[in-house]
């Protein structure tokens, strides 16, 4: 089978577990990266009141590092403003309630490396999702490695050339539909039928 290879992200967006969920491809997460700013690595995307929020996890800025060098700053309570943002959007959505003390779990202790945080997040979204997935990672960076490299796929302004099939969102009807969010949005507007949605091709 071919390599299929994703950058680490937090929380990751829709179309990342869309392809995260690829069972004809051996999924491997890269590790090895510089840490590119202003990526999904340390921030996610959500649907509150009016509109899309981004929720940006603090980093301490310590010059050239790579991605699993990469230090959480914890000065701020960034935590507890991302669960309460998270907990404001998504309140009233159909599932939030059933998850909701799970979803809570990602944001307690204080993991030192931010590569440590996004990992234990997605280990609960996949336990979440009932989903059992065989993934590794990359022993060494490499600017043309083999397989399907997916690494620079994700970003506000450009996502992985796939149809995004319509949702119910909670703000929908006031704002339009928004792809392609965190997975949280997925999971508390569809619940179970998460799994059903990411693995439509």
């Amino acid at each position: 089978m071919t390599n299929l290879i994703l950058p680490i992200f937090y929380l990751p967006p829709v179309q990342w577990f869309s392809q995260f969920l690829d069972e004809n491809r051996i999924i491997l997460l890269e590790e090895w990266e510089n840490f590119p700013k202003q990526t999904y690595r340390n921030r996610t995307e959500i649907y509150g009141a009016n509109g899309k929020l981004s929720l940006i996890i603090p980093i301490k800025h310590t010059g050239n590092r790579l991605y699993r060098d990469t230090q959480i700053s914890y000065a701020e309570r960034w935590q507890q403003l991302h669960w309460k943002s998270i907990k404001t959007a998504y309140q009233s959505s159909p599932y939030f309630e059933f998850y909701e003390e799970e979803l809570k779990t990602i944001f307690e202790g204080q993991p030192q490396s931010l590569m440590q945080f996004n990992l234990r997040a997605l280990h609960i979204i996949l336990r979440i999702l009932k989903i059992e997935q065989d993934f590794g990672f990359t022993s060494s960076y490499q600017d043309i490695p083999a397989g399907v490299d997916l690494r620079q796929a994700f970003s506000a302004k450009k996502t992985v050339e796939k149809l995004c099939q319509k949702y119910y969102q909670v703000f929908s009807d006031k704002l339009g539909y928004i792809p392609n969010l965190s997975i949280l949005d997925l999971i508390c507007n569809l619940g179970p039928e998460s799994i059903v949605y990411l693995k439509k091709k």
